[in-house]
């Protein structure tokens, strides 16, 4: 019996998707519920699970192909038997290249890029992961012994799989050129910045922040913390729940614009924008004023741990009312960051570094944080976007207000 494997339901959002490398090639056995293909959207990387057990008969769409909801991509006899010399048609040459299929099934999302980019084989790598699969740590411990010379001809002809890897040493050796395609989620986040600047009238409001408080207070009860809920207690809870007490207070940070509308939102949907090896995504805190610090540790540390492995689904990105960018984990001392539509304001976080500040006329040194607040002047007036900020210092000089709500 022949099944059709076609593309998932994609979200209204999304147009199209581009079928990024096949884990199996056309005359293999598969499992149902295997993972057959990767599929990338603008927003996130699918995994397309085989719907029944049975041989690949038939692959129809190949690696790079653009593809649309419900479209056929390959298909699957559940009572024909695996052949190593299948001659099962194949449509896509490009299919049937033995270079990406069989390190696949056995490798996890992390480690099989990595070994696309050092060209290391998967047969040279001994998985520790469950059912033998390869993990990053496999990868990485092997990849210590491959010289960065050893890329693989394969990883180099697919460009639409690994659109961040680029080989730094050619590109800086006799002043040759390097040509990438942007990925999908590339290409949109380009679509959405510019949007962002031709649409809104960004401007950007700057204030010091004496960390010391906060510092203080983790330090007292990291470890008790760690012990009671499984997590470590890391300094964004607080930045969350310091923005979630200034958008209470001043609404219109929370608001977005529809038209000539201004949508006030009675929730806070908090972005917290983080890097991945596909790009910058911006998974969502569903409403965080619910949400105590242990909480928001434990989700933020989910969403760092998802995107690592490519594994945000399309609800973690959807939606949000404000986001913050912390730009502080990659040493940047001061940002404007760009205002993620149709949202009207965004935190910028930085490095804490020790700095000389005025106390009471004394010179003394205080971890201190630049905290800047990217708003939507069409809606947000500067009173309210300054006092935002202020609020937001205020809470976290003074922690203890973020507990009491006061």
């Amino acid at each position: 019996m022949l099944i059709e494997v076609k593309v998932p339901q994609l979200s209204e959002s999304v147009a199209e998707a581009t079928l990024v490398s096949w884990h199996k090639k056309a005359g293999e056995a598969v499992a149902r519920d295997e993972n057959l293909i990767d599929i990338e959207t603008d927003k996130v990387v699918l995994e397309l699970p085989a719907p029944a057990a049975g041989v690949i008969v038939k692959i129809i769409k190949g690696d790079g192909a653009t593809v649309v909801s419900g479209e056929v991509i390959a298909q699957i006899d559940t009572e024909a038997k695996s052949s190593a010399s299948t001659s099962a048609p194949v449509a896509v040459a490009k299919s049937a290249e033995p270079v990406v299929a069989p390190a696949a099934p056995k490798a996890m999302p992390a480690a099989r890029k990595i070994m696309d980019e050092k060209g290391i084989a998967p047969a040279s790598v001994e998985g520790t992961g469950r059912g033998g699969r390869i993990t990053k740590g496999d990868v990485l411990g092997a990849g210590a012994a491959v010289a960065p010379s050893a890329q693989s001809p394969a990883a180099a002809k697919q460009p639409l799989a690994q659109p961040m890897a680029v080989n730094i040493d050619a590109v800086l050796a006799d002043r040759p050129e390097q040509r990438v395609p942007m990925s999908r989620l590339r290409a949109r986040i380009a679509e959405r910045l510019v949007q962002s600047q031709s649409m809104a009238a960004i401007l950007t409001t700057f204030n010091e922040v004496n960390m010391a408080p906060v510092m203080e207070l983790r330090k007292k009860y990291l470890e008790k913390f760690e012990k009671e809920h499984g997590v470590r207690l890391g300094f964004m809870s607080f930045f969350v729940k310091a923005a979630v007490a200034a958008l209470k207070k001043y609404p219109v940070l929370n608001a977005s614009v529809d038209g000539n509308d201004i949508v006030y939102h009675g929730y806070f949907d908090i972005g917290i924008a983080v890097g991945s090896p596909r790009g910058l995504v911006v998974p969502i805190l569903r409403d965080a004023d619910q949400l105590s610090l242990a909480e928001l540790e434990k989700k933020i540390a989910e969403f760092g741990a998802k995107a690592k492995d490519g594994k945000l689904t399309i609800e973690d990105l959807t939606g949000g009312t404000f986001s913050i960018s912390n730009g502080g984990v990659f040493g940047s001392m001061l940002s404007t960051p760009i205002i993620n539509p149709p949202q009207s304001a965004i935190l910028g976080v930085h490095a804490t570094k020790d700095r000389a500040v005025v106390e009471n006329g004394q010179v003394v040194v205080r971890p201190i944080n630049y905290l800047a607040l990217s708003y939507d002047h069409r809606i947000v007036d500067g009173r309210e976007a300054v006092l935002g900020l202020v609020t937001m210092k205020e809470m976290l000089e003074d922690p203890a207000r973020l507990l009491l709500e006061v």
